[in-house]
């Protein structure tokens, strides 16, 4: 199956206050019933494990709502890991009240170097272009003490096929055009390790999740 980059609707707005509010919540449906949540807790509990580090501090980039990093945070105090969020997104009316936000550019971000232990992003990459993966990763490396997370969809027809399958669910015209042409310019697992042999990271594990869902920590 092939890679066909395509513009979404929620990355410009193209959509009424009501139409983006809904889109955002399907997001979060998403994010909680298939596996978006769950991903990024256990790449956190990895690097929490792999350093011994209980308490981190991690920059969500194009963060949105913001919905999955404080999932994960909830879900990792009974494990005794602390994380202190802030979070990051181009769009002010995109990102949810109840914490540190900030507008920004993911491939610029407006931090010194080694600002936070961890940079996470959900459904992210699949939106940049092949040489952009490689400036944002290095941005995001730059930016980090210990890894970039990376919490994306793995590209395959029976993915595909399931996104059309659940589209009854979904709210938004936007979620409707939006989430198939996500899957169709998501990357594979092989891709995305070739990607990342042309950063700057020192080690990358990649991990598969439920329900087609990529886990890559690109450690610094």
């Amino acid at each position: 199956m092939k890679r066909i980059p395509t513009a979404e609707l929620l990355d410009s707005d193209a959509g009424t206050p009501e139409e983006i509010a809904s889109s955002l919540a399907d997001l979060r449906l998403i994010n909680h019933r298939f596996g978006g949540a769950a991903t990024t807790r256990a790449l956190v509990v990895e690097v929490a494990y792999g350093t011994g580090l209980k308490k981190l501090s991690l920059l969500e980039v194009a963060a949105g709502s913001g919905d999955v990093p404080r999932q994960a945070r909830q879900d990792l105090q009974p494990l005794g890991i602390t994380l202190d969020v802030t979070l990051l997104d181009r769009c002010a009316s995109h990102v949810g009240n109840g914490g540190r936000s900030i507008v920004g550019d993911a491939l610029a971000l407006p931090f010194q170097d080694n600002s936070f232990d961890l940079l996470s992003c959900g459904l992210f990459v699949h939106h940049l272009s092949p040489d952009q993966v490689v400036v944002f990763v290095n941005e995001a490396l730059r930016v980090s003490r210990r890894a970039l997370l990376i919490n994306d969809l793995i590209r395959h027809p029976l993915h595909l096929a399931l996104i059309y399958a659940g589209s009854p669910l979904y709210r938004s015209r936007l979620t409707r055009h939006d989430a198939p042409a996500s899957v169709r310019q998501a990357y594979t697992i092989d891709e995305m390790r070739g990607l990342l042999r042309q950063t700057s990271a020192s080690r990358v594990d990649i991990s598969r999740h439920y329900l087609f869902r990529m886990g890559v920590v690109a450690w610094k």
